[in-house]
């Protein structure tokens, strides 16, 4: 079979090179899928980067999510049968023209869901799910900011939190994003580009401060989003995207400005900060994954999740797609077909 291998750490034009590789076979609790397309997250950037510590040693296939049609199951699979399409979250591999997966990890679909909204809903909207709804109770009217809102797990986390009826501040960083948020339903959408997101969220949350923070940017936002936060918040970190597209000098700045915490601070403060990688609940607690996807593609059907679709790009522009989503152009989940 072919896959996109990354061969080193480049440019999103020199770091892939389209190979013939061994096709897997399912063993138990497996599932083999001929990919219809991958998604691209920002996981992904950081692997061509070399500064994910998760990736496999180079050469590898990475890419965590897939659409495609199950051919072949292993023993003990119930949740799905040869023929069916499927959304998949991979445990990388996902760059190929059939991947494996735990059973666990994958979700019947219908024929006519859309590549671009399928392809988000494992890495993406199981982050969202995992991080607001079994991270934190949040109650109708509770103030809560998400960065990077227009992206995928931006967007999930919005529609997650419009459904429980709380105030949403989102970070964008271009006027058509901020529109985009307008549209989800963000109360206060906030240009982190061109004014200080801490002041401005402080303008209009008022002195009660926030119960809830999301943050996949890392570096200093994560010290804002703390003193931001009030009595009984809770910052949820799951990303380090401020460490993309920067010099070793600008990533190890970013590094730094996560800050250096003692647990005396969030105990006197009645503060929490909680760390979400969604690779170790599914190497770890695959019944977790397998209860958060469920969940999401209830709510889909529900009509409360809808992910935007992005664009979708053919395999041959696998670098173009790399560099839409680095480039921050994004909004919604990019995909790439075969």
């Amino acid at each position: 079979m072919k896959a996109a291998v990354l061969v080193k750490n480049s440019s999103a034009n020199d770091s892939f090179e389209i190979r013939e590789i061994e096709k897997p076979k399912a063993e138990e609790g497996q599932v083999l899928i001929k990919v219809e397309a991958f998604g691209l997250n920002f996981a992904d950037i950081m692997a061509r980067q070399g500064i994910y510590q998760d990736c496999p040693p180079l050469p590898a296939v990475i890419g965590y999510d897939v659409v495609g049609e199950v051919v072949e199951i292993g023993l003990g699979v119930d949740n799905v049968q040869v023929g069916d399409r499927v959304t998949a979250m991979t445990r990388f591999g996902a760059y190929a023209e059939y991947a494996i997966t735990d059973y666990r990890a994958c979700a019947k679909i219908t024929e006519a869901y859309p590549i671009g909204k399928a392809t988000a809903l494992t890495t993406q909207y199981c982050t969202a799910y995992y991080c607001l709804e079994e991270m934190l109770n949040l109650y109708p009217g509770d103030k809560v900011l998400i960065h990077a809102a227009a992206g995928g797990v931006g967007t999930a986390l919005v529609q997650l939190a419009k459904h429980k009826g709380c105030e949403i501040f989102g970070t964008a960083g271009s006027a058509e994003k901020l529109e985009y948020l307008r549209e989800l339903g963000v109360d206060h959408p906030i240009n982190y580009r061109s004014s200080d997101f801490e002041q401005e969220v402080r303008k209009l949350a008022g002195d009660g401060g926030l119960d809830a923070v999301f943050d996949p940017v890392g570096g200093d936002s994560v010290k804002k989003g703390l003193r931001l936060l009030g009595s009984g918040g809770r910052i949820v970190l799951f990303g380090a995207s401020s460490m993309t597209g920067t010099n070793v000098f600008g990533k190890i700045s970013a590094g730094l400005g996560f800050g250096f915490y003692h647990p005396a601070e969030f105990m006197m403060a009645s503060k929490s900060m909680i760390g979400v990688n969604m690779l170790r609940i599914a190497d770890n607690r695959p019944m977790v994954l397998k209860r958060c996807l469920e969940k999401v593609v209830q709510l889909v059907e529900d009509g409360v999740l809808d992910p935007t679709e992005a664009k979708v790009f053919p395999i041959e522009e696998l670098a173009e797609a790399h560099e839409f989503l680095e480039g921050r152009k994004s909004i919604g989940k990019v995909s790439v077909k075969w």
